[in-house]
């Protein structure tokens, strides 16, 4: 924690009162100094240097992303989340700041609940099918080799809210609508697995400010499935690898 964000108070002088700050309050969460988007550059050149990849992993032809050096090293994550954090707080003035976010199953769980509380912010998460409890809503979309569902808790989110998506890396694919024999709600849009995500903060009534992702893979121009402004904090593999018989989605490096 920065020295600006601690309390200034001595044994001598200890505070009157504990005030826990709004977004608008904490210096943390108003970074209108200049010198925000140097820090924010640096940090991006960081995290990018930490990063792995790994060829032909978990099969021949995918290129696979490894983003764990980033939660392994406490001083990366805080990196990670400070990173979020500023491009949050400089692109988003208060009254448009999110009341949700929203981590996709299962690496949004891994930064969004940290990046909420930084930004005194609810945390919703998206799972996959049958592992919320109680009345929920579900989106399908495609995969490569099949198609998954999404599901999040009809509660989650009240209308209004504004919330952001959160996930590792931006992916592709199609959501489509379900055979009559599914026994769930389901809805149906253009786009992957995050375009999946954000049918389903509308579908509550909720404001969906847009999508942030840690990686993205430029050649797969995931981008253009997305109906809401998408930031992403490093870009890789901008033309596709060389692999012979290989769709260009195949470079992905998770179930999405």
């Amino acid at each position: 924690m920065s020295a600006s964000s601690q309390l200034h108070s001595t044994s001598s002088h200890p505070p009157t009162d504990i005030h826990h700050p709004d977004a608008t309050e904490n210096p943390r969460l108003t970074p209108s100094d200049p010198s925000c988007s140097s820090e924010l550059a640096s940090l991006k050149i960081r995290l990018h240097k930490s990063l792995r990849q790994f060829p032909d992993f978990p099969s021949a032809g995918i290129l696979f992303e490894d983003i764990l050096p980033l939660f392994k090293d406490p001083t990366l994550h805080e990196a990670l989340i400070r990173a979020l954090e500023l491009h949050i707080t400089t692109n988003y003035t208060p009254p448009q700041r999110p009341d949700i976010i929203v981590g996709l199953e299962a690496r949004g769980f891994l930064f969004g609940p940290t990046l909420a509380l930084r930004l005194r912010a609810g945390f919703v998460p998206i799972r996959k099918e049958g592992r919320l409890p109680g009345p929920i809503e579900t989106a399908k979309y495609e995969k490569e080799y099949g198609e998954d569902y999404f599901q999040i808790q009809s509660d989650a989110i009240k209308q209004g809210q504004r919330v952001l998506v959160m996930d590792d890396i931006i992916a592709t694919g199609t959501v489509a609508v379900s055979p009559p024999w599914v026994p769930t709600k389901l809805i149906s849009t253009a786009g992957g697995s995050a375009a999946a995500a954000g049918s389903l903060v509308k579908k509550l009534g909720g404001i969906l400010l847009g999508y942030v992702f840690i990686l993205e893979l430029d050649f797969l121009k995931g981008r253009e499935k997305l109906d809401a402004p998408l930031y992403t904090l490093l870009s890789l593999q901008e033309t596709q690898p060389a692999i012979p018989g290989r769709r260009p989605d195949a470079c992905l490096d998770h179930n999405q």
